[in-house]
């Protein structure tokens, strides 16, 4: 008897368990029924696209139109104010506007090289003065300027670098390598970044670092760095205004490069196969060189934007989508126009993450997890905004789930693939995968890694802070035209628009294939926010160690 009630209770426990699972998923199911607004999307883009937002500037008129704009938009949706009672996080930054010397007069035992601003070289700096100053600094070829004991690798052994500067290639030594196993052979780490190579640098205490640049392994051509590091350059507030980093931080031009490493004593020509091994040691060049820039600076307050949908079970744990609303604001004139107007770059990435909170305000019920949109400032600029937050989070970090983030939209139409850039460090991979499969979609790892692409946008502050990060979208296989037609885009763009003026709403952009992403992001997060999963790094991962495994 005592066992027939046992099986009782045990097969009810089952039934009540099945029927309440099922009723768990057909709530989410309803949920995700709800249809991403592509007119909503369509007219946001061509809203913050416009002239009317002077390239969505931090710290300029256009800032207040912009974030503005998003706050009415979340009141207009019923999104709450996500700081307290205010929809804005201050974000303490500083405009550097450096005024380099027009040539630098390179001197070695076999002459001077001439190098003229632009043409062959894009210096600044981060220090908060009235000038900077280096007097006969000694340029030393120190690879790739990379220290990683976990490889292996010092690129600064043996050597002092005061009153030094140092020369660089950009990227790692696995780019160039057919060995998988050098850093992550093509797939760029952060040991490849340029913010990494500055960083490092300063650590080092040089005076300057300047970065080789090269179209393929930096990932854009030369252009974007003088469109890009040029006019004032934003950073965050420190309390030592910059002090600790170099005087100069700078690009030169591969042509430029040649120029220096000709003139100068480093042995044997081939540099990048020198750099490459780990037997590498610092090689001073044998040159010389005084460079001198005027500097004004202006210390201001941007902001982020932040708005929350409560949760109604787990409301202290929370899944935060992420978009930049900035771009780079008046430029240099092109073709008769100087208004980056960043349509594409982050006008639609900005159009996504608005009609994806649209989507969660429309809910009849509010998830069980928290959602948070927070629009960061500054991405241009470094990844301030962003940065800022990681700092100094409004929500515990390790009682966020997770971090969606959106930079840039498909505007071509609708896209098998769904390409997720930074493939295999988190179990995000896995369940991005279910929610494409439901699209008739399958997942592509990033086709560049070369170019770093993780280390480019806001998700990458997440990630460095443990919260498992995912950035995605379709990119490489198109339904209709096939995939040379999607690549022939994503080339397109990158070689004439990518940070121009060009960067412009046309109506012909199809919008089919950013809508469906949006689709897929939304249902994404309403899944972390219904279920009691915890995305996990993965095993290999350098952000694994960042936050402790949920048991």
């Amino acid at each position: 008897m005592k066992n027939r009630n046992l099986e009782f209770v045990i097969l009810s426990l089952i039934l009540l368990f099945t029927l309440s699972s099922c009723q768990s998923d057909k709530a989410v199911e309803t949920v995700i029924k709800i249809k991403i607004d592509s007119s909503y999307l369509q007219k946001t883009l061509v809203e913050l696209g416009s002239d009317k937002y002077l390239g969505r500037m931090p710290g300029t008129a256009s800032e207040p139109l912009t974030i503005n704009f998003i706050r009415d938009q979340f009141k207009a949706m019923g999104v709450q104010a996500g700081n307290k009672d205010s929809y804005f996080q201050e974000v303490p930054l500083v405009t550097v506007t450096a005024a380099p010397e027009e040539q630098i007069a390179v001197k070695g035992t076999k002459g001077i090289v001439d190098l003229t601003f632009k043409k062959d070289y894009v210096t600044s700096t981060q220090r908060v003065q009235e000038e900077v100053v280096v007097e006969n600094s000694e340029l030393v070829f120190c690879g790739f300027g990379i220290v990683a004991p976990e490889y292996g690798w010092n690129d600064y052994e043996g050597i002092d670098m005061k009153g030094k500067t140092a020369v660089v290639f950009v990227n790692d030594p696995g780019y160039y390598s057919e060995d998988s196993t050098l850093f992550k052979g093509n797939t760029m780490t952060y040991y490849g970044r340029w913010t990494y190579k500055f960083e490092e640098a300063a650590r080092q205490g040089a005076d300057g670092v300047l970065v080789i640049h090269e179209k393929g392994a930096a990932g854009y051509p030369w252009f974007v760095v003088q469109s890009s590091w040029t006019g004032g350059l934003q950073s965050l507030q420190t309390p030592d205004d910059g002090q600790s980093r170099c005087a100069i931080e700078g690009w030169i031009s591969a042509s430029a490069a040649s120029k220096l490493f000709t003139n100068s004593i480093v042995p044997g020509k081939n540099m990048i196969k020198q750099a490459s091994s780990k037997e590498f040691k610092p090689i001073p060049m044998g040159l010389t060189y005084d460079h001198k820039m005027e500097i004004s600076t202006k210390k201001q307050l941007s902001n982020n934007v932040i708005g929350i949908i409560p949760g109604t079970e787990r409301a202290d744990e929370y899944v935060i989508y992420t978009a930049h609303w900035d771009h780079i604001g008046i430029g240099p004139v092109v073709n008769g126009d100087s208004i980056y107007n960043g349509a594409l770059d982050n006008a639609s990435g900005m159009a996504t993450f608005m009609s994806i909170a649209k989507a969660f305000s429309q809910s009849k019920t509010a998830p069980k997890r928290s959602i948070v949109f927070l629009a960061v400032t500054a991405e241009e600029q470094g990844l301030l905004g962003s940065e800022w937050y990681a700092k100094n989070p409004i929500y515990p970090l390790e009682k966020t789930i997770a971090n969606l983030n959106k930079d840039g939209a498909n505007v071509h139409g609708s896209m098998k693939d769904l390409t997720i850039t930074g493939f295999g460090h988190s179990e995000m991979d896995e369940l991005a995968a279910t929610e494409a499969k439901k699209q008739g979609r399958y997942i592509l790892a990033d086709q560049e890694p070369h170019k770093g692409k993780f280390f480019r946008s806001d998700h990458f502050n997440f990630a460095k802070v443990g919260v498992p990060a995912f950035y995605a979208g379709g990119t490489y296989d198109h339904r209709v035209h096939g995939k040379e037609y999607a690549k022939s885009k994503v080339k397109e763009y990158t070689q004439a628009n990518y940070h121009q003026p060009s960067d412009e709403y046309t109506d012909d952009w199809d919008l089919t294939g950013a809508v469906e992403d949006a689709q897929l992001y939304y249902n994404l997060g309403y899944r972390l926010a219904e279920e009691a999963i915890y995305p996990q790094w993965k095993e290999g991962s350098e952000f694994r160690n960042a936050r402790k495994l949920k048991d």
